[in-house]
């Protein structure tokens, strides 16, 4: 073998080495990781008690979640279809409008912790549209984490509704 031939065979020997490392890298990102940027919401199916199935933000709700790298999140979920204030003054609308646009979005932000061994994260609301949740945490399992898709379940929907499976695909 020339001298040539071994530095080539050496050449391909590295450089297969470096690719396999950083494949074996990229797979070795924290759930963390994996989760932190920006979703989409695509559904939220809440499962009762008695196994009857609703979508409390309809068929094709909007929204997103957001996940920073520094442990915060920030959340909205908007339903297919929410009331438009018929004056234009989103100061001065009728009960029935408010009631409608209450039933049909949730906020919140705050912080969030994510427990690596249990797939679950835990959010933990600083301000929500719903101030009954200010202040308290939430933990989340995390049934499927893709780069493109996340799947998770929240155990137990407040007023014992039951539990909420929602849908999320990653912006691009």
């Amino acid at each position: 073998m020339t001298l040539t031939s071994r530095l080539v065979a050496l050449a391909v020997v590295a450089l297969t080495f470096a690719l396999f490392n950083g494949e074996a890298g990229a797979q070795q990102k924290s759930l963390k990781e994996r989760l932190t940027g920006t979703w989409h919401f695509v559904v939220a199916e809440i499962t009762g008690p008695d196994g009857a199935k609703s979508y409390p933000f309809g068929p094709t709700p909007r929204g997103m979640v957001i996940f920073t790298p520094n442990g915060d999140f920030m959340q909205i979920h908007i339903a297919s279809e929410v009331p438009k204030i018929a004056n234009g003054n989103r100061m001065a609308a009728t009960p029935e409008e408010y009631a409608g646009i209450m039933r049909g979005t949730i906020a919140q932000f705050g912080t969030y912790t994510v427990d690596e061994e249990k797939k679950t994260f835990t959010m933990k609301f600083t301000a929500s549209t719903f101030p009954n949740w200010d202040g308290i945490s939430q933990t989340r399992t995390i049934d499927k984490l893709t780069d493109d898709e996340m799947i998770n379940t929240n155990p137990q929907v407040g007023a014992g509704r039951g539990s909420a499976y929602n849908l999320y695909r990653r912006a691009k």
